[in-house]
């Protein structure tokens, strides 16, 4: 037991930071897994990685050791053990911005397609969306499955540990400040709104043309009830949309996600 005293602390940074992740990374966070499984993944995880990181000299317990004695006691820990948390909950709520940028394409589809009225609820959000924003979510989900997005986002996370050590309060390492990670999050969500207006942008293209058209209609044919067709012309418009543009919505998901997991890996120094 006097063995396995020295390394509580510095388990534990590395635990939190890694449950930091599975509070809203896709895949990882999901809604539909059981808490008691995350805790044992973050468990089985934290009892992978500390060894790897004790061996490769990236955690020094003599340095853990120092801030004890300097005076670290419980209510000094948690905000430590909070901050450690946050590495793991910024990778995760990053990879998961692309999800949420495809999520609001397909929303702005089924408002011009007049269709929310038959949204769906998705637990992993929190919130109530359309069919469209529902197809766009499952299948950006899928491909983000596909390309290894959860194996990428542990292997940043564990790179984390080499540019942002654990108690690098204490030996003057590079730290995750709030104005880093407002920067990087603000940075990132431009990079993913630029994705939701392109996703949406033949569908808001189609709307005016058809509006346009309809106005015409309306002045030579003033006894059509212009109201009802414009309705449907407006659902077989946006299935001709779907229909057209899948794969370059697809496209343009699987860019977005990459250029999050490359500024992610950048950034965190992970290989």
């Amino acid at each position: 037991m006097d063995l396995l005293i020295p390394h509580l602390v510095p388990w534990l940074l590395v635990l939190f930071r890694i449950a930091g992740i599975f509070m809203l990374a896709p895949v990882l966070g999901s809604q539909a897994i059981p808490v008691t499984i995350k805790a044992m993944l973050t468990l089985a995880l934290a009892c992978c990685v500390y060894p790897m990181l004790l061996s490769s000299g990236e955690l020094s317990l003599g340095s853990v050791a120092t801030v004890m004695v300097e005076g670290l006691d419980l209510w000094m820990l948690v905000p430590v053990l909070a901050g450690e948390m946050l590495f793991g909950w910024v990778i995760g709520y990053c990879a998961l911005l692309p999800l949420v940028g495809v999520q609001v394409g397909g929303s702005v589809l089924d408002q011009q397609m007049g269709i929310t009225a038959g949204g769906l609820f998705n637990p992993d959000v929190g919130a109530e969306m359309g069919a469209v924003a529902q197809l766009f979510y499952t299948a950006g989900l899928a491909i983000f499955v596909l390309m290894g997005g959860h194996h990428i986002m542990l292997a940043i996370l564990v790179g984390s540990f080499e540019t942002f050590p654990v108690a690098g309060f204490s030996t003057g390492a590079p730290t995750l400040d709030l104005a880093f990670v407002a920067n990087l999050v603000v940075g990132l969500m431009g990079v993913v709104f630029d994705m939701a207006i392109r996703i949406a942008a033949p569908m808001l293209c189609l709307v005016f043309l058809e509006s346009v058209a309809m106005g015409f209609i309306s002045r030579t044919v003033p006894q059509m009830n212009i109201l009802s067709v414009g309705f449907i012309v407006r659902i077989l418009g946006g299935l001709m949309v779907l229909v057209v543009g899948a794969q370059a919505v697809l496209r343009i998901f699987t860019g977005t996600q990459q250029t999050v997991f490359e500024e992610l890996a950048r950034v965190f120094g992970a290989g």
